[in-house]
């Protein structure tokens, strides 16, 4: 992935220099984008040093107190956990930094840890449908309608309940007899350092209303960053890197903006425009979110989005191209980086899940959540 941002701003440099792209095109994407960046800075530090601080590990061994000795129990609670982590925190702390806690805590309680795997990555994709928050499609889908957080909830709502519903039910479906099992409660261990826990967890907790208060997110996600950094600086130095900052997912996004913002001056909606339709029908916002789920998995859910943003006139529109492209991006490893990086963690820790089977499973999950979204949507609006 960083030899492919490097590569996409090089183009996009190119493509400047050549005149190719409009220097004003240039400057009003930048001027769109950058607080979208800038966010997605802010909250990836956020996730990664309230996992550093134990947010999540002191979280999910309480969920393995309170479920009973009984597995389906805890992954229901898992469940609630990675739909408000992705809702609240974005796809990747779902699928980057929760995965290997829920995956360690199976493990703990001597539980198959493939259903709750599949939960994350799942979860964190088809569950970044209802803040703008929650992706950085949203954000970018957000800035264009000119809505705020709680009307953007509103349009997304009925798709966001069929996005958890769905994949949650076919987790259950299809690992129904590990999900049967029992477990040994344990005792919870107290946290290593619980001034830098608490620490975080207050911070974390402070953030969650002020993303949904209708204020610029990237604002309370930076002051949320700067007091991590403090606190981490205090208490655990050596935590502090510089990959902290997803260097890799700016530059990638920085040059999928540049170079599709190009092919859009040189007339990619209207090559589109006859394949994804116009109208708020059924069938137009099937094809619509049909199109950017493909899309997506053809290349990934960013450029999906960004090639079929100009044709997604309307609220109804817009919210089906973010079924199609959240929700949608699940069967190909690329369809999402969140994909990719939740993978790398399972391979990290040895937990074996092929990408034929991965993708056996998720080319049925997807589709279902897509058509159900979509229908969802229309009926919600006056269908």
């Amino acid at each position: 992935m960083g030899l492919a941002g490097a590569i996409l701003v090089l183009a996009g440099v190119v493509l400047l220099a050549t005149g190719v792209l409009p220097m004003e095109a240039a400057f009003a994407i930048g001027e769109r984008t950058w607080p979208v960046l800038l966010f997605v800075v802010a909250a990836t530090i956020v996730a990664e040093l309230a996992a550093v601080a134990g947010v999540f590990h002191a979280i999910a061994e309480r969920l393995g107190l309170i479920g009973l000795g009984r597995a389906w129990v805890l992954w229901l609670l898992v469940v609630a956990l990675a739909a408000v982590a992705t809702i609240m925190l974005s796809l990747d702390t779902t699928a980057v930094l929760l995965t290997p806690v829920v995956v360690l805590l199976a493990r703990h309680l001597r539980l198959d840890p493939l259903p709750f795997a599949l939960t994350t990555v799942w979860l964190a994709n088809t569950g970044s449908l209802l803040l703008p928050v929650s992706n950085l499609t949203n954000l970018l889908a957000e800035h264009e309608l000119g809505l705020g957080p709680a009307q953007f909830a509103m349009l997304m709502a009925p798709a966001a309940v069929v996005g958890i519903v769905v994949p949650a039910a076919a987790v259950a479906l299809t690992h129904r007899r590990s999900l049967a099992a029992r477990f040994e409660r344990q005792t919870v261990e107290s946290e290593p350092d619980r001034v830098l826990t608490i620490g975080a967890s207050v911070v974390v907790a402070l953030l969650v209303p002020a993303l949904v208060s209708g204020i610029e997110v990237w604002i309370p996600a930076s002051i949320a960053a700067l007091l991590l950094l403090v606190l981490v600086a205090v208490r655990r130095r050596t935590a502090l890197r510089w990959s902290l900052v997803p260097w890799q997912i700016v530059a990638l996004a920085v040059g999928l903006f540049l170079v599709v913002e190009t092919l859009h001056a040189r007339g990619l909606a209207d090559v589109l425009a006859p394949i994804v339709g116009t109208s708020d029908g059924l069938g137009d916002l099937l094809r619509l979110a049909g199109s950017g789920a493909l899309l997506a998995n053809g290349v990934d859910n960013l450029p999906a989005y960004l090639a079929l943003e100009p044709l997604a006139t309307g609220p109804l529109r817009m919210a089906a191209l973010l079924v199609g492209v959240n929700a949608g991006a699940l069967v190909t490893p690329w369809a999402s980086l969140a994909i990719l990086l939740w993978h790398d963690r399972l391979v990290a820790m040895g937990v074996r899940l092929s990408w034929g089977r991965y993708m056996l499973l998720s080319v049925v999950v997807a589709p279902v959540t897509v058509v159900l979204a979509v229908v969802a949507l229309w009926v919600a609006n006056g269908a």
